[in-house]
């Protein structure tokens, strides 16, 4: 019985090791971003040894791919369900911009740091690679329904990508000084001047 006891106290003891490592990982891939992260910092700041982390963690792949779970699941993205039965396909635009624009608020720094430092990693792009897709099918749920063709919709569907871009909203609501509304209202009045006033 005693035995048993140990060992549950010591699968415990890992789990919580292993938690603190993840969520010091977490927080330096907020601050400083993956690609600035070491393993000396994610040991110091999760209070363990540089050989713990390793232990826990044999390679970037498994290290990153719990970062990402713990992160998401904390952080879940904007579900395209709830706007894609939008009709009004600009109503739908607008109302998807204001879930995408509240997602940028809150995750601010880890995003921006995702997305400076994916072109260095190619374990990072693997592992990101389902928050790459996602954004892929918000742009074909946006894409939808519109009333029109040829260069007009070439340049709709350029606008629609340029409006749910990161980099869009931190230009506008950072540098701009707009806030959400009026970011998303300035992304909305875009796309409706691409069908209004340019020629097919």
């Amino acid at each position: 019985m005693a035995r048993k006891y140990e060992l549950k106290e010591r699968a415990e003891s890992l789990s919580v090791t292993r938690q603190r490592i993840v969520e010091a990982t977490v927080e330096l891939h907020d601050s400083v971003g993956p690609a600035r992260t070491t393993i000396s910092a994610i040991a110091q700041r999760a209070g363990v040894q540089r050989l713990t982390v390793y232990r826990h963690f044999p390679d970037e792949r498994t290290l990153f791919q719990a970062c990402s779970g713990h992160w998401t699941a904390q952080n879940p993205l904007p579900d395209p369900s709830e706007w894609a039965a939008v009709d009004d396909p600009e109503e739908r635009l607008r109302i998807a911009l204001v879930a995408i624009y509240g997602f940028y608020g809150t995750t601010e720094g880890m995003t921006g740091n995702l997305l400076r430092d994916l072109p260095e990693s190619s374990v990072l792009q693997e592992v990101a690679a389902p928050f790459m897709q996602y954004w892929q099918t918000v742009r074909e749920v946006l894409d939808r329904g519109w009333k029109t063709r040829g260069r007009k919709r070439t340049l709709l569907r350029a606008a629609i990508g340029h409006a749910i871009a990161f980099d869009t909203w931190r230009s506008l609501t950072r540098s701009e000084g707009l806030d959400d509304t009026d970011a998303v209202e300035t992304m909305v009045s875009l796309a409706r001047a691409t069908l209004a006033e340019l020629p097919e």
